[in-house]
């Protein structure tokens, strides 16, 4: 996957050259410039010219990078599937590539996917190394609090002085604009779409402005973009203390459980005690705890609580999301209002975590992508609302029952705001992206993918 990286940034950079020495009233691109991946004899990667923003079509340019897999069957076509992975930061070009997708699918769809703005090779915003050593995303007192803010104003000036205009052009509203230049550019009428987390927003928005031109829309492990701030955070805590309760009952249940036989709460509380003697022992142990549950591995879960773990796995990022901590500052910040402005706000909504999660005290998750927001200037770009997809087809939404990312009250909201236009496979299981977990899952949403067949409500859970 380097070698088909390094494919798409050495057409991205030689478009670039080409995109911004060109007149600013230049009519947009209506193809793609494709060449073979490097490294991927299937896959082909390429570049696509569009309008740095879309409200002013003559206006700068940019490219994004964009990869394909052809429909190996090219005789029992069904027609494209733009994917996306999520994260943010996730490379969806590479994405395309992976082998996640069932021999069928891939015989079937030519599978394409668009790195949006700030991620993969579409101008990636990268920033991590301003953000070392920074303040606790935890602040005790209103000072605390202001060191955090003016860290986050300083971190937002460098990077936008670095990035350049695409900083403020990379919501997900704009991306969807490249989606659906895609499309145009790929002489599709109708496309499908397959988003997993935060690839979901995408998805969403696409449906609400291009439903028109959607076939079949999957979303997997569903980011509610209505959510306002008090349930972009306080959902993510309750779904938190709920894996980990899922947690104990199969320790309680499972004699190879490293604390079968205990009292795993009581347990719990006791390793974070022993975490608050270490340099950001306590939030890493919880960080650490989440990731676990997540995936999940609970053995692992239970040696982390007895000590015979490591929390090493809290500076692990996503396979597809190594630019997350940069992106979000362009996405999730201007895709949901999260907007704190003093410690009497970060109070209240500290307070509310940890009564509504007891156990995990919050989600990591959902905590520090508000932390991050605070500081950031103006209303969000993009900002959250009510579902509106009138013109969409069905659409399938796919969820975890227990799912500590994307809770599954999310997924259940979408299909309370669009009961026309969605359906809703619930997984009776755990973990974060539901689409690999089982042969039911896999086989409904292909079977949909394919056939357009709506499967049935619920899959039985599967032991992880």
């Amino acid at each position: 996957m380097r070698s088909t990286r390094r494919a798409l940034a050495t057409l991205v950079a030689a478009a670039m050259l080409v995109s911004w020495a060109g007149p600013a009233d230049a009519e947009p691109a209506r193809s793609i410039a494709w060449a073979p991946c490097e490294d991927n004899p299937e896959g082909d990667c390429g570049t696509l010219n569009v309008p740095l923003d879309w409200s002013k079509p003559r206006g700068p340019r940019i490219d994004v990078a964009v990869a394909r897999h052809r429909a190996s069957d090219p005789a029992r076509r069904v027609g494209v599937l733009m994917v996306d992975p999520g994260g943010p930061g996730g490379s969806a070009a590479a994405f395309a590539l992976s082998r996640l997708f069932s021999p069928e699918i891939r015989t079937r769809f030519d599978i394409v996917g668009l790195d949006s703005r700030g991620t993969g090779n579409s101008l990636p915003i990268r920033c991590a190394d301003l953000m070392t050593n920074p303040p606790s995303s935890y602040p005790a007192d209103a000072a605390a609090f202001d060191t955090l803010l003016s860290f986050n104003r300083g971190v937002l000036e460098k990077c936008r002085a670095r990035s350049g205009p695409i900083f403020d052009h990379a919501d997900s509203a704009t991306v969807t604009q490249d989606m659906d230049a895609v499309r145009r550019a790929l002489g599709e009428r109708k496309i499908s779409y397959f988003g997993l987390s935060y690839g979901t927003v995408f998805g969403q928005l696409y449906a609400e402005k291009f439903g028109g031109h959607l076939r079949a829309m999957v979303l997997d492990s569903v980011v509610d973009h209505s959510a306002d701030a008090s349930r972009f955070v306080g959902d993510r805590a309750v779904a938190s203390d709920d894996s980990f309760a899922e947690f104990v009952k199969w320790c309680d249940r499972t004699e190879s459980c490293s604390l079968h036989g205990q009292d795993v709460y009581q347990a719990w509380e006791a390793a974070l005690v022993r975490a608050d003697g270490e340099p950001l022992g306590r939030e890493r142990l919880i960080y650490s705890m989440y990731l676990s549950l997540r995936d999940p591995d609970w053995n692992w879960s239970a040696r982390l609580i007895a000590g015979a773990g490591t929390t090493a796995r809290a500076a692990a990022t996503l396979d597809f999301t190594p630019n997350y901590e940069s992106v979000r500052l362009t996405s999730v910040c201007q895709d949901f209002s999260l907007r704190i402005k003093n410690f009497q706000e970060y109070s209240r909504m500290r307070a509310e975590e940890l009564r509504l999660s007891s156990i995990m005290h919050g989600s990591p998750l959902g905590h520090d992508e508000a932390v991050a927001c605070a500081g950031v200037p103006g209303a969000p770009a993009n900002p959250p609302h009510r579902l509106n997809i009138p013109d969409a087809p069905k659409i399938l939404v796919i969820n975890a029952k227990h799912d500590p990312t994307t809770p599954y009250e999310w997924a259940a909201n979408i299909h309370r705001m669009a009961p026309r236009n969605t359906a809703l496979l619930t997984y009776e299981g755990w973990g974060h992206i539901t689409y690999p977990r089982s042969d039911c899952t896999r086989g409904g949403v292909d079977a949909y993918l394919l056939d357009l067949k709506v499967p049935a409500g619920s899959c039985p859970a599967v032991s992880p």
